[in-house]
């Protein structure tokens, strides 16, 4: 191979001549480039948990293509406006070790999130829940301390049995769900295997940092599937393999730059315009992520029905940054000096080393600093960081302006990870919550959207489209627009009869 290939490409070439051997079991394998770390609905908060998650534990609710809440495990009624009474459906299925999933059992579970003692971060988010009342196995009633109609939709997170919650088992570890999976095993750290009910199919997710290495087990048949977190010339490489198979999404999982406002030099609105200036992110786009993504202004895309299609992007203009970073004090012979945290995946890296470059046009000298996941993140929860790059998933309902954005919610109360304490956001926040209709709602919401956008605790990117790579001896996977997981619960394998070496 030329020496002017990628050496990702060269490395491919030269392993490709060993040949192929797929297992010899029948699990289907999945390549990630982050590992699943908390299998307790109650507590996690990365993306990968909580797409797993998914697949383990039902919920209450769930929603439909237009984001809007729908039963899942129960149906609903509003007494009044604070008074919302659940029943449970007749044909939900029981708990993994054989036990009836009753109304008992959720209440158990909210209960439990909303005990400040347990320190789950998904309490800030349903603090407004005064009381849960049981009324028998398949009734409960949700008593809320103001009016919201979206309230139904925060009930999403998974159902755990009662007798486990009062045991304290570690179900972050060895969770028992009543999902479409069911827990199987650890293989190793990295590695979870699952088990679908409906025929006993093995699925195991396992990560694998590097996305070269990702590309040489798809190609080598030691995994059969990828999702995201690859290069377009990663992609451009796999169109022409033969056996694979590409499928492209639209998504909605909404990039960002994080800022640590108690940082004295992120802490200066004037320094978080400056880089949001600096960032030339239709480049970063076109020429890193292959077109496969939209600028993003606001956490919430456009069309979302709370969304804010009146919100402009931030301009890519370093001289208005230069001009900034000036009035802040900084010159090009005092530059302004930071720390940028990312994880260890090639592409996240490959991103902010563009920044990196962006940003020391305009006078800014950005150290970078890359961690395993696990470090990564619990420094950023922790607020060891000045500037970092994450992506909110899954997003559904605007209560992630108080869970991410409140001064309530900061961890492990809350995800707002950037310690932001404004009192006009704040105000902003209870104001849309209080409003009486969903039009009323929306309203608020978008003005919420637009006060971030003057305070800047983040700077908006781009929504990332999803894109998966897969064996032809696969069916039946789809992608969702947030990314998850759930096309597992269809997926099937033709027979190994028929794969070649390669």
């Amino acid at each position: 191979m030329s020496r002017l290939l990628p050496w990702w490409l060269c490395l491919l070439g030269m392993v490709m001549l060993s040949g192929c051997t797929p297992p010899a079991d029948d699990v289907i394998r999945m390549g990630l480039a982050n590992a699943a770390t908390n299998l307790d609905p109650r507590y996690a908060t990365d993306a990968t948990s909580t797409r797993v998650n998914r697949l383990l534990y039902a919920r209450l609710v769930d929603f439909d293509e237009r984001l809007l809440p729908v039963p899942a495990l129960a149906g609903w009624k509003q007494i009044t406006d604070r008074h919302y009474r659940f029943r449970l459906k007749k044909d939900r299925a029981a708990f993994h070790d054989g036990t009836v999933l009753t109304a008992r059992d959720v209440a158990a579970t909210y209960r439990s999130i909303l005990d400040p003692a347990n320190g789950s971060p998904q309490r800030s988010a349903l603090m407004l829940i005064e009381r849960i009342e049981v009324l028998d196995g398949e009734t409960l009633d949700f008593y809320i301390d103001r009016a919201d109609p979206l309230f139904p939709g925060y009930l999403v997170i998974g159902i755990l049995p009662q007798a486990g919650i009062l045991a304290g088992h570690p179900f972050h570890e060895a969770p028992v769900g009543s999902g479409p999976f069911r827990f199987d095993s650890w293989p190793e750290p990295g590695r979870v295997r699952l088990q679908r009910i409906r025929d006993g199919q093995l699925v195991e997710l396992q990560r694998i940092a590097d996305s070269t290495v990702r590309i040489l087990k798809l190609l080598r048949g030691e995994v059969d599937l990828l999702q995201n977190d690859l290069s377009a010339e990663m992609l451009d490489y796999l169109e022409e393999q033969p056996g694979i198979s590409i499928g492209y999404g639209t998504g909605s999982n909404f990039a960002y730059l994080g800022f640590n406002l108690q940082d004295p030099a992120t802490g200066d609105l004037r320094i978080r315009r400056a880089i949001a200036h600096a960032i030339d992110r239709r480049a970063i786009i076109a020429h890193v992520l292959g077109d496969a993504a939209n600028l993003a202004a606001a956490l919430l895309p456009p069309d979302h029905w709370a969304g804010n299609p009146e919100l402009q992007q931030i301009p890519y203009d370093p001289p208005r940054a230069r001009e900034l970073l000036e009035s802040a004090g900084y010159t090009a012979e005092q530059p302004l000096r930071i720390r940028f945290k990312t994880s260890t995946d090639p592409l996240r890296i490959r991103i902010a080393t563009i920044i990196q470059d962006q940003l020391r046009q305009v006078g800014i000298d950005m150290a970078l600093q890359s961690y395993d996941w696990g470090t990564f993140y619990g420094d950023i929860k922790a607020g060891r960081f000045q500037l970092y790059s994450l992506a909110w998933v899954g997003i559904k309902t605007p209560d992630i302006f108080r869970y991410a954005f409140h001064s309530t919610s900061l961890p492990p109360a809350g995800a707002n990870r950037g310690r932001l304490s404004d009192s006009e956001t704040d105000r902003l926040i209870g104001r849309a919550e209080q409003a009486g209709s969903i039009d009323e709602q929306a309203a608020g919401w978008r003005r919420v959207q637009a006060r971030l956008l003057e305070v800047l605790p983040y700077v908006p990117l781009w929504y990332e489209d999803h894109v998966y790579v897969i064996r032809n001896d696969l069916l039946g996977y789809r992608l969702a627009r947030d990314g998850n997981y759930d096309a597992l619960i269809d997926i099937t394998r033709k027979s190994w009869t028929g794969l070649t070496n390669r």
